[in-house]
């Protein structure tokens, strides 16, 4: 498996996020309890809206494709996403890829 950084910047509508973060986040835990998503999670509230996840797949077709599942962008809540293989080499979590 080859691993992506992937980011996603947010619509300006924190009060959909909020709405429909809890099936987002089920969508993403699904994910990550099947090993496609090794971490994920926002950025911190004083950074623009969005957030960084960290995907094992085997191309990036497939991760654009998970994308288009997720519940923010269903509704229309991610309004740009960057998909970026990777190769974690330093630190504790390169190990884990």
């Amino acid at each position: 498996m080859t691993v992506f950084a992937v980011t996603y910047r947010y619509t300006d509508d924190p009060a959909a996020r909020d709405e429909f973060r809890p099936e987002h986040r089920d969508y993403l835990r699904g994910l990550a309890d099947r090993g496609i998503v090794a971490v994920s999670g926002p950025y911190g509230a004083d950074e623009q809206a969005g957030a960084l996840l960290v995907f094992k797949a085997s191309s990036k077709d497939e991760v654009f494709a998970l994308v288009e599942k997720d519940p923010f962008k269903i509704r229309g809540l991610i309004a740009e996403v960057a998909v970026t293989e990777w190769e974690p080499v330093i630190g504790p979590l390169a190990k884990e890829f």
